[in-house]
């Protein structure tokens, strides 16, 4: 039987439709990279900040739902001006429950755009992967022993962008629960801290000042952030032992 006699792959429009949401997110991404780049700022904030206050004081219910939409569609096609808007949320609605909204928020667009790669990329990638075989297959073995430990240092770390802690582990084919849950617990204590600092920015914008963004480097936040961090190396180094010892 010729190739031209063989029936239609079922699977093979399905994969093509499911490519469509990814490249939207990541095509709107890079426009947005583009003419976002400045748009969202704290210098925005100052100039809107009363408008924002008067329809958060007109309809509370509405400018949470607008807020908790706008920030997890920034998210989700991964635009600039996260941490603008977790200050905004500390600003509109205070350390509680704003810090609530701000993880909802974060989670919702992080998860979507997770989603949407995995379903356009993901699958057919950790299949190339594995026909690959070699280094690539060994290291993707390695961070499957470790999934949990790396995605939530992936989240208390500022060393890796946010977005690119939303590709990468889509791109890898990990679990969505891994991803969901480790995110969540992940963007705590940061969204803590700068919804923290949006808060206050009421006697910022009084004084004409910026907010100030280096209260991460201070002890009493860097000490249990790093205690997170050591908390998520340590099932990962006695596990490594562990294996040496094995082999």
């Amino acid at each position: 039987m010729h190739s031209d006699d063989l029936p239609p792959d079922p699977k093979t429009p399905s994969r093509r439709w499911r490519v469509i949401p990814a490249l939207v997110l990541l095509a709107v991404a890079l426009v947005g990279a583009v003419w976002f780049r400045d748009a969202l700022s704290f210098e925005m904030l100052a100039r809107h900040r009363a408008g924002l206050l008067a329809l958060r004081d007109a309809n509370y219910a509405l400018s949470v739902v607008l807020f908790v939409l706008a920030y997890a569609l920034l998210v989700a096609f991964s635009l600039p001006g996260a941490t603008v808007a977790t200050l905004t949320g500390g600003f509109l609605f205070g350390l509680f429950p704003g810090v609530f909204f701000n993880l909802m928020a974060a989670s919702l667009g992080a998860m979507a755009l997770f989603i949407a790669v995995r379903a356009g990329f993901g699958e057919g990638l950790a299949q190339r992967i594995e026909a690959q075989g070699g280094r690539v297959v060994r290291l993707r073995e390695a961070l499957a022993r470790n999934e949990w430990e790396v995605l939530f240092l992936m989240r208390v770390t500022p060393v890796v962008p946010f977005f690119v802690a939303n590709l990468l582990p889509a791109l890898l084919n990990i679990s969505f629960l891994k991803f969901a849950v480790t995110t969540v617990l992940g963007i705590v204590p940061g969204a803590l801290v700068l919804t923290s600092v949006g808060s206050g920015l009421g006697e910022v914008f009084e004084a004409g000042g910026v907010p100030d963004l280096a209260v991460f480097l201070r002890p009493e936040v860097a000490g249990p952030v790093l205690g997170l961090v050591a908390l998520g190396v340590m099932p990962m180094v006695v596990r490594a032992w562990r294996d040496r010892g094995k082999g």
